[in-house]
């Protein structure tokens, strides 16, 4: 397939503006109150009582497609805790899904990742606890569900900004965090509760904690939830909580069968459905620019280093995904080593570390971060500058929601390149079905560190081991690609692919277990997921062959 070089681009060229936002952690005080779709009111220690549902309390006045925040008759505090946060416009998902949200109807929202969604759905919970009241003996009035840790973090500070100026109680139960302090704390009241499936499931099986006033149930990433295996925890889940009076926010990136079947047993007859994407002419965001880079695959390392050197030296903040935890944890020692700081996220790190990292690297005003599709999914971290795809997507979905950790928001800008070495090249078109544009950037000139890398490797025993692993991994990984007729394992020269993982002589692996693993990845992304244990779990299937 050629290429035309007169669209090729320069890694070099940089246009991006960025406004950096720090995460910052907030305490909640004082209550609030202002009238939308709801108008129950509570009796005793527990119960809401009144015959209104938020499905019938629709005479609420919607306003059509407003531009601005001020616009939605919030609350006093909740404006308050929006203008502290530096928002005032908003995205086209938030001027869609928050008036019927509002209004109390059911929505099923389509939008990519970085388009907002997290105040579409945060904002009409918090207005619902705010005008009914909620207080800690009222228990859960709000569920907000999450497919993995890092995000549920990630909503969970959201929340905590915007609940500052009320009066209600907020929690966050996951996987890897004390089960005895959430249980204690769900007992003493917790009004907005953001969770991951599984531990969610636990405590509302094993815990006495009071949900039967439950009013707002938030399924965020879905398509996510289900990827990793939460299928059957979901349909518990949304069986044994309350539904009479329950408002119900179903938010995906993609819209797939088992979404539709999810929407279908947790949605009320007739949502709303909010889909910001379909009239738009790309899958990705437009303040993207998006490219290729074509090399061969001794070189693949060698472009890396000299990309990562250079985006240091002009300070910018670089996310670079890799199709592997072993190949994150290789780049990420042999990278520190020569002298080039990284930080590294994975599911097989412990939690604490996890959410050290990640919160390091949302803080830091540059930086470097390797890390796998799985710990990656979903997260909003302000101000990356650039998206390196080193190891190549499972297919263009994946593509879509690698790149969208960048150029988030209004006016978000952010670019993208993804590694392909020349079998590959084939993979533009599946790119180009997807509706994602790209150009052709232009190979920059390589530092040949070759030969050091080469010493190092051979001469450092962990290094080496932990090369080995990386390499095995990547060819397991690349053998169990879902796109095969494109990345053909039986394409690539060894004897090239060992040199980017710095060995003149490839190690044995034995390929066929790679492709079995195909068969097994969803049983691997549920293990991923299972929240008591995630990042605790051996690795199993793989057989090293040295």
């Amino acid at each position: 397939m050629s290429i035309p070089t007169q669209h090729k681009r320069s890694l070099d060229d940089d246009h991006v503006t960025r406004s950096r936002k720090k995460i910052r952690t907030t305490n909640s005080a004082q209550d609030a109150g202002s009238t939308h779709a709801w108008s129950l009111s509570f009796a005793g220690e527990e119960t809401i009582i009144g015959d209104n549902n938020v499905q019938n309390a629709s005479s609420t006045s919607i306003i059509a497609d407003p531009s601005s925040f001020e616009r939605l008759n919030l609350s006093e505090r909740t404006m308050t805790a929006i203008k502290a946060m530096g928002f005032a416009a908003m995205t086209e998902i938030q001027r869609r899904a928050i008036p019927p949200l509002l209004a109390g109807k059911d929505v099923l929202g389509d939008a990519k990742t970085g388009s907002g969604k997290t105040l579409a759905f945060l904002i009409p919970a918090i207005e619902m606890l705010s005008d009914l009241r909620f207080k800690p003996r009222n228990g859960v009035g709000a569920i907000v569900i999450s497919p993995t840790r890092e995000l549920a973090l990630q909503t969970f500070g959201v929340a905590r900004e915007l609940m500052e100026p009320h009066s209600q109680t907020y929690g966050i139960v996951m996987g890897g965090a004390s089960r005895r302090a959430e249980a204690e704390k769900l007992s003493k009241g917790v009004n907005m509760l953001i969770a991951t499936p599984g531990r969610l499931l636990d405590h509302l099986l094993n815990t006495p904690f009071v949900f039967k006033n439950l009013r707002t149930l938030v399924i965020d990433e879905a398509d996510r939830i289900l990827e990793v295996g939460f299928e059957e925890e979901m349909r518990k889940i949304v069986s044994i909580l309350p539904n009479h009076t329950r408002q119900t926010m179903l938010f995906s990136a993609t819209q797939t069968n088992k979404v539709e079947d999810l929407a279908r047993i947790s949605l009320r007859p007739g949502p709303l459905h909010v889909n910001v994407d379909e009239e738009k002419k790309f899958s990705t965001v437009e303040g993207l620019e998006q490219g290729y880079i074509v090399c061969e695959s001794d070189k693949r390392f060698l472009l890396l280093f000299s990309f990562l050197r250079r985006m240091r030296h002009k300070k910018k903040k670089v996310v670079v995904f890799l199709s592997s935890c072993n190949s994150v944890d290789y780049h990420a020692e042999l990278l520190n080593y020569i002298d080039l700081p990284v930080l590294c996220l994975h599911g097989k790190k412990k939690q604490q570390l996890r959410t050290n990292t990640f919160f390091e690297f949302c803080n830091a005003e540059t930086g470097i971060l390797l890390c796998t599709d799985v710990a990656a999914r979903g997260l909003d971290i302000p101000a990356v500058d650039f998206i390196i795809q080193y190891d190549p997507p499972d297919s263009p979905r994946e593509y879509v929601h690698r790149v969208g950790r960048t150029a988030r928001g209004i006016n978000g800008k952010g670019r993208s390149v993804l590694f392909l070495q020349p079998s590959e090249i084939s993979f533009l078109t599946h790119l180009k079905a997807a509706r994602v544009p790209t150009v052709e950037y232009e190979c920059p000139k390589l530092l040949n560190i070759q030969s050091h890398l080469e010493k190092l490797v051979s001469s450092n025993y962990y290094l080496n081991k932990s090369a080995k692993d990386a390499f095995r991994s990547y060819l397991h990984a690349y053998a169990s690609h879902s796109s095969r007729s494109v990345f053909d394992v039986y394409k690539l020269d060894l004897a090239k692919v060992a040199e980017s993982f710095g060995f003149t002589t490839p190690p044995r692996v034995d390929i066929t277990i790679g492709q079995s693993m195909q068969k097994q990845s969803a049983q691997r992304r549920k293990e991923y997921g299972k929240q008591p244990w995630q990042g605790q779990r051996k690795t199993t299937g793989v057989i090293p062959s040295y």
